[in-house]
């Protein structure tokens, strides 16, 4: 079946879209853009979007924040795997990767150079940075910040409005200074509101309890709550992924 593409949908010539794609009325769709057998791209939303630089800034710096990888203009496509769904007014820039099934919600934005992979879910408001990798099966809740750099490992849950970052100095570093973002270990999971500082680590299988201040990493299976928060328990093994999957 051909692409479907709907008055007022603006595609590039450059895009690569497969069989049973549908595009919605708005969407638009830049050159680079390969799309896999029956996406959807939702009213409004703009892929292979490029980055825009502060004036003054050289290629690959954004907001003041130094950025590794290659120069703007030499940004990959954006590849979306079959299957994935970007929903209304979603932003998806050049050179990331969506894998299959995968649904980027409502206004949510995924920069430059990331990855995010099968069956994943970005809630609506979401951000994932550049440079930021995103596993299977991960639920990404509404109004969550995934900072520059971050790990996200499979089957993740990361409830409403969780906020990471990734510059203890917040911008007074040298040139080319690195950034720390977190790491989110395999089936943890952090509740609503947690704000994690720089180059944390949450263990698998972790539990943030809502409102959590974490500045030191967490092992794997504490639970953990409080400002700043403490170990209080461990997550006990009829709570683990496995066991609610039936495996």
């Amino acid at each position: 079946m051909a692409p479907e593409i709907a008055p007022g949908a603006f595609v590039a010539p450059g895009a690569r879209l497969a069989d049973g794609v549908i595009v919605e009325p708005g969407a638009v769709i830049h050159d680079g853009v390969e799309l896999g057998a029956g996406c959807v791209v939702e009213a409004g939303a703009v892929l292979g979007k490029r980055p825009r630089l502060r004036a003054g800034s050289s290629a690959g710096e954004t907001g003041g924040a130094r950025e590794s990888g290659p120069a703007v203009a030499e940004l990959s496509a954006l590849v979306l795997e079959e299957r994935v769904t970007v929903c209304c007014g979603a932003v998806v820039y050049a050179g990331s990767r969506i894998g299959a099934g995968t649904i980027i919600g409502d206004q949510a934005q995924v920069r430059e150079r990331c990855t995010i992979g099968p069956g994943t879910v970005i809630g609506r408001g979401s951000a994932v940075e550049f440079d930021s990798r995103v596993g299977s099966g991960v639920s990404v809740q509404t109004d969550v910040y995934i900072t520059a750099g971050s790990v996200v490992e499979d089957d993740v849950f990361l409830g409403p409005g969780v906020l990471t970052t990734n510059d203890d100095t917040m911008g007074r570093h040298p040139p080319g200074a690195g950034l720390r973002g977190p790491v989110f270990r395999r089936a943890c999971r952090v509740g609503g509101g947690v704000v994690l500082v720089p180059g944390v680590q949450i263990g698998e299988e972790a539990f943030v309890a809502a409102g959590a201040l974490v500045t030191a990493d967490v092992g794997a299976r504490h639970v953990v709550m409080g400002a700043p928060a403490r170990v209080v328990r461990s997550v006990p093994d009829a709570d683990l992924i496995e066991r609610w999957r039936g495996e």
